[in-house]
């Protein structure tokens, strides 16, 4: 260990005691997020309670150069987590105050180790509820950093239009706070947008002034099968189109159903491409929309809806679809996931989708899809066995064959997950030197020393 690290952990103790750590099972565990990078001990564990705590952190590994890496659940796909160099792992997951409810409003202010269930929790009896569902247990904070979405993204947006404002703890401890509570602002820079998304390479969110909605009076799930994977994407297509405004939209072709089927315990269900759909407001108004949508379904090859219209069925059916990517992985017990995350216009959709179907039936690979395909973003679980490199290197040849598609298309590399290690070379492709040279600059500008997050977004 490094005099430098010595030094910040000498005064850390100071004001951490105990939540400062240097156990090796707790630094393996913040090794790693649920990705294929390889994993890197960090030199130590900080547990911090406050924003000053992480403020005064900062202040000491700023003096003593002392890389650091925020941690929430440790939930990412892209190797966010992981200390490439290093230095300490800031874990954020005790923070989880929930500090202001503003019931009129429809605002609240949390801290970032909150999770959306943990918030929801919260917020049931006021009528609101926070509607960016990723699906696996997240902190809000890391979907922050991510720019997360999930499956209400269709109609509710993602993280970026549901977060008001920020506090923020700058890479030499000045904490700052962004944006506010009032739903528009044209005052200065957007700094709230600027740390949406930039995983923890600019600040470490530490509070989040998020927008709530009011609970639907009437809420309805159904499920539709359909005799071709093209009949369910021209589906939605069509359900977009005809301005729909279903809440969940979501896609499981033939493979990844399968597996949901076994790992679940879905009654009814053939091994055929799926639909899930939600729809949300009046008793009136869902009975609509479920018309209308069931009218284009079945004028695609699908077979009808089946309904799950009680709080027990909807769970259960939304639960298999969050556990898509434990279903997926039972397919090939003891395999690894390389998950794609590519995203294309609406319109291209059907030409993305049935193009990657293709490539994964010529790679050889199980490679079950599954998507929020009503903002055309979809994902490719490449399951790989985890100990033979020749198989890895043919599972990154199909991610890169799906992202090359994806841009060729007018899409992008990453519709949720983020950039971290996983799709660096991908960003470069995607957005140009000139962009990329900007975003550097950002980045030198607010952490000169490349303390924040080091080795993430950037080739070099």
């Amino acid at each position: 260990m490094s005099a430098a690290i010595d030094a910040v952990l000498a005064q850390a103790r100071e004001f951490l005691g105990e939540r400062l750590t240097t156990n090796q099972a707790l630094r393996e565990q913040h090794s790693h997020g649920e990705d294929p990078i390889p994993p890197v001990l960090p030199d130590a564990v900080a547990f911090v309670l406050t924003t000053d705590e992480v403020s005064r952190l900062m202040k000491l590994c700023h003096q003593h150069k002392v890389p650091v890496v925020p941690f929430g659940a440790g939930t990412s796909l892209e190797g966010h987590v992981t200390p490439v160099r290093g230095g300490i792992s800031i874990d954020l997951s005790r923070m989880i105050q929930v500090l202001q409810v503003n019931t009129e409003d429809m605002d609240c202010r949390i801290e970032a180790g909150v999770t959306r269930q943990q918030l929801n929790a919260h917020l049931r009896d006021a009528g609101l509820f926070f509607p960016v569902d990723p699906g696996s247990v997240c902190t809000i904070g890391g979907m922050v950093a991510t720019r997360a979405s999930g499956t209400n993204a269709v109609r509710y947006g993602t993280i970026r239009e549901n977060v008001l404002g920020l506090t923020v703890v700058l890479a030499d401890g000045r904490v700052i706070r962004t944006g506010g509570r009032v739903r528009k602002s044209s005052t200065g820079y957007d700094l709230t947008r600027l740390f949406i998304g930039s995983e923890g390479t600019l600040g470490i969110v530490t509070e989040i002034q998020l927008r709530l909605h009011g609970i639907p009076e009437a809420l309805s799930a159904a499920i539709c099968q359909f005799e071709t994977l093209q009949g369910a994407v021209e589906s939605v297509i069509n359900v977009l189109h005809a301005g729909i405004p279903v809440a969940r939209m979501e896609l499981l072709d033939e493979v990844q159903i399968a597996a949901c089927i076994a790992h679940s315990k879905l009654e009814g269900l053939e091994a055929a491409p799926t639909l899930f759909f939600e729809f949300h407001g009046t008793d009136a108004g869902v009975a609509e929309q479920a018309q209308l949508a069931e009218d284009i379904t079945l004028a695609h090859g699908a077979h009808g809806f089946q309904w799950a219209t009680s709080a027990e069925d909807r769970g259960k059916l939304w639960q298999a679809r969050h556990d898509a990517y434990w279903a997926a992985l039972a397919l090939k017990p003891g395999y690894r996931s390389l998950t794609t995350d590519a995203i294309v216009p609406i319109s291209r959709l059907a030409e993305a989708v049935l193009g990657v179907k293709q490539d994964i039936e010529t790679s050889g690979f199980t490679a079950p899809i599954v998507g929020h395909v009503g903002d055309g973003n979809f994902h490719v679980l490449i399951l790989y066995p985890p100990n033979d490199p020749a198989a890895m290197a043919n599972a990154l040849g199909l991610d890169k064959k799906i992202v090359g598609r994806a841009l060729a298309l007018g899409g992008s590399c990453s519709g949720e997950h983020g950039i971290g290690i996983g799709k660096r070379e991908f960003l470069e492709q995607e957005v140009g030197p000139d962009v990329l040279d900007v975003m550097r600059s950002v980045k030198t500008a607010l952490d000169p020393y490349g303390l924040l997050n080091p080795g993430k977004l950037f080739l070099n």
